[in-house]
Formats: structure tokens, C-alpha cells, sequence
């Protein structure tokens, strides 16, 4: 059976968030440049990050539980939505809608982080639910992330690795008079798979050695009133900053001279790829889908995973030699276009629909 993605086929998207974070910014521009008609169904959100998606076009609303999930999808089953889940409550939650209403579902897996018991229960029960039938595809942004569902036994078939990508920019806003003070910025949730107190173990050291080195920490979550005691108890509280969420990043892009990716682990950082685009260099820990992304020593720096006196070293190296910098900044702007430009990916999204809707109708 042939069947199209059109308006009268809508692809639903589950998603349960606390903010705009790299999840959510992949799947504003998902719904943007992927055919299909989009909606997203917030499986408890903040009213701001609503606010957002709809002021962006993006059709949505927030479901309190799975009870008003079942009842909204209800009503649309006729239509035979496509149901897209994209972590864990929404993976458990559109498997229960799938199989009550018989709809198609992909799953989209953007990364594990299993730093508590919790979350590896979640990951193991992620592998298992993405085994059975119900689920016709499931979408890595990372090999890596695939590599751990083939252990787990998921079909090959089933399995595709498309990474997140972005549009088209627009040239960066001028970052105004330059003060002759170097900006090492991290940006994410301040939270422990996202390594914040790593960040600070790399860069207290190097501000203390090198005083024109300022640095940010763009973001909000439970550790930042440790993170903030460390700093003030190094004496550092004028030079690392935690001026928290930022709606508009392209200005602190901007403003950046450098972006540290310091998570314990990753997929593929929408973050990465922003920085990459808007000429800013990236050292990183080589986790999840980073080194994927980054070849070492041409489109950015590498340390290895937690290795704290490497990443500082790259850091330092960046920040000792300019010329190093530009010639980063040209290649990773050339990889970004060529890999991880969203239109050429939304085309491969399509098919992934295309394919879930017409084998589950088959």
C-alpha cells in the first residue's frame, strides 16, 4: 500500500520537557523542514516552550498524563497519525497509544544517560520496548547510540542513523567593542551528565594561569549553587560567570572564543553543531556522537572522555594560537554544511515516515 505523508496524515510527536534544550531545539527545526504536517504533544512542558513552538507555526498542547494522551490520539484515529517519541516518557507512553489505537510509531533516540539507578532502568527498558513490533523504526542521532540498540538486539532493519542538522543562518549579531579578554563558554543544563563541575575543573586552573581568560556557563539546573560556591571560593566570581538560561544564544555566540563540551555523554549536540556553523572552535570530550562529528586537530579538539588535564590542554593550546583557530573554524563550517545541513537530512526523515506508515499498513 502507497501510502503519502499529506496533511490528511499527521505525524504526531511525544515529547515530556522541562525547557528549550538541544532535544527540543532539533525537533522546532524538525518540524519546520521535514514534509509532513507536524504536531507535537507536550507530555508536561513549561507554558514558555508552548508559547515557542506555536509562535514558530508548530500546531501543539500539553497533555497532563497518559489518560488525556489516549483521548486527544483518540479522536485522531482516523486520520492514522504517525506517532514519533522522543525520550522516555514519551516512548512508554506513545507504545501504550500505539498498540490501544493500532497507530505506526518511530522512536527517536537522542542519548542515554545512565548516572543513577533510574536512568539505567530507563535505558534498559528503552532497549526493550524499541525490540518489539510496535515500534516500526527507531532514529539515532549518533552511531554510537546505535550501536548500543544492535547489542540490545533491535532489528538492523529497523535501526537508522540520521544526525541532527541545521538550517540555513543568518550572519551573527556584532559582538560590539573587542576588550582584548578571552570568552571559553559552556552552554547546557547544569546538571551531571552535561559534566558542569568538569567545566570547572578545566577552567580554574587555566584562568588562574592565563588572566585574560574569562569564561560562561549558559544554563540552569540543580547543581548551580555548588557550581557557584566553587567559583566564589576560588575568587573567580568576576571572570566565570553563570548568568543562566538564554533564550537568544547567537548573541553569546557572538561573543564566544571558544566552546567546551564537557558532558560525561552525548548524541549529537545541537550545540556542537551551532558553534561549528557560527565560527566558533569547539574542544570536547570524545563521547557519544562528538567524535562522529569532529575530526581531531582539523574541525576541532578532542580530549578523551573525562580526561580533565587534556581538555584543559587543548583549551590552552586554542587560546595560545590564533592560527590554529582559523583554520579550525573553516573546516568545521565546511563539515557542518556537508553533513549536518537539516534540508539535505529532512529528506531522509521522510523516508523513515514514508516507510514506518507503509509497512505497518502493509
Amino acid at each position: 500500500m502507497n501510502i503519502a505523508l499529506t496533511p490528511t496524515r499527521p505525524i504526531v510527536h511525544l515529547l515530556s520537557s522541562g525547557g528549550f534544550y538541544g532535544a527540543e531545539r532539533m525537533l522546532l527545526d524538525h518540524c519546520q523542514a521535514t514534509p509532513g504536517q507536524h504536531q507535537v504533544l507536550f507530555l508536561g512542558a513549561p507554558q514558555d516552550l508552548v508559547a515557542r513552538f506555536r509562535a514558530a507555526g508548530v500546531a501543539c498542547q500539553s497533555c497532563d498524563g497518559l489518560g488525556q494522551l489516549l483521548v486527544e490520539l483518540g479522536k485522531q484515529r482516523h486520520l492514522r497519525p504517525l506517532l514519533n517519541a522522543h525520550n522516555f516518557r514519551g516512548l512508554v507512553f506513545g507504545w501504550v497509544v500505539a498498540r490501544r489505537w493500532g497507530l505506526p510509531m518511530v522512536s527517536t533516540q537522542h542519548g542515554f544517560t545512565p548516572t543513577s539507578r533510574k536512568q539505567r532502568l530507563y535505558g534498559w527498558l528503552t532497549l526493550q520496548l524499541c525490540r518489539t513490533r510496535t515500534i516500526a523504526r527507531v532514529v539515532c542521532v549518533a552511531e554510537s547510540i546505535a550501536v548500543l540498540l544492535r547489542r540490545a538486539g533491535v532489528a538492523a532493519n529497523k535501526l537508522q542513523v540520521i544526525p541532527n542538522g541545521l538550517p540555513d543562518a543568518c550572519a551573527l549579531p556584532d559582538p560590539g567593542h573587542d576588550d582584548g579578554r578571552w570568552l571559553a563558554g559552556y552552554v547546557g543544563r547544569l546538571s551531571s551528565e552535561k559534566g558542569p563541575d568538569l567545566f570547572l575543573d578545566t577552567l580554574i586552573p587555566l584562568c588562574q594561569r592565563h588572566p585574560q581568560l574569562d569564561a560562561v556557563m549558559l544554563g540552569d539546573g540543580p547543581q548551580r549553587d555548588q557550581l557557584q560556591a566553587r567559583i566564589d571560593a576560588a575568587g573567580l566570581n568576576q571572570r566565570i560567570r553563570l548568568p543562566g538560561f538564554q533564550r537568544d544564544m547567537r548573541a553569546w555566540m557572538a561573543r564566544l572564543d571558544a566552546l567546551v563540551i564537557s558532558s560525561r555523554t552525548e548524541g549529537t549536540p545541537m550545540i556542537l553543531l551551532e558553534a561549528m556553523q557560527d565560527g566558533v572552535p569547539v574542544v570536547a570530550f570524545g563521547v557519544g556522537g562528538i567524535p562522529d562529528v569532529i575530526e581531531h586537530g582539523r574541525s576541532g579538539l578532542l580530549a578523551r572522555p573525562l580526561a580533565v588535564d587534556e581538555l584543559a590542554a587543548q583549551l590552552e593550546a586554542l587560546l595560545l594560537d590564533p592560527a590554529q583557530t582559523a583554520e579550525l573554524i573553516a573546516q568545521a563550517r565546511h563539515t557542518q554544511r556537508e553533513r549536518f545541513h537539516l534540508p539535505t537530512l529532512a529528506q531522509r526523515w521522510a523516508r523513515v515516515y514514508l516507510g514506518a506508515a507503509t509497512e505497518t499498513c502493509a
